[in-house]
């Protein structure tokens, strides 16, 4: 059950666009350099954090079509798209992504917050188990596009 990164998301503040960029540095036990959540200025920091979270890119490619919902642009509001690896499958496991090595945390539902940035209809397209997950990171490591996913254990 092995992916790979299609792409790669940061947030420096809540409520902010996400940007793509190329690579970034996972920092074990905080998350992504440059990311709201690791620098703690995201909208639920203090409240329910995920140092990294991840998204199906074959769950956003059916919310475009079936759902007429703008996602591929970051607007999902998650930090990885993977394609080839189903992220429901990965609980309990810890996984490689490029050099880093991230651990399932949970689910990462979506939240009316994420609407209220991008469009009606976004907290339904990413409902039941379509959100994604949170995971950790357990040791360092650079992430970029293109990247494999390669679960350990």
């Amino acid at each position: 059950m092995n992916g790979v990164v299609e792409a790669v998301f940061v947030c420096s503040i809540g409520g902010a666009p996400m940007q793509t960029v190329d690579s970034v540095m996972a920092v074990a036990g905080g998350g992504l350099h440059g990311d709201r959540y690791m620098r703690r200025t995201g909208y639920w920091s203090g409240l329910d954090e995920c140092q990294v979270t991840l998204i199906e890119g074959e769950v956003l490619d059916g919310i475009e079509a079936d759902a007429d919902v703008a996602v591929l642009e970051g607007q999902h509001r998650r930090n990885l798209v993977t394609r080839g690896v189903a992220l429901r499958d990965l609980v309990g496991k810890r996984f490689r992504v490029g050099d880093a090595v991230l651990e399932y945390d949970r689910p990462r539902p979506p939240c009316a917050y994420i609407q209220s940035l991008t469009q009606k209809g976004m907290t339904r397209a990413l409902g039941g188990m379509r959100g994604g997950i949170c995971a950790r990171v357990v040791s360092d490591g650079a992430i970029k596009r293109g990247d494999s996913v390669v679960v350990l254990d």
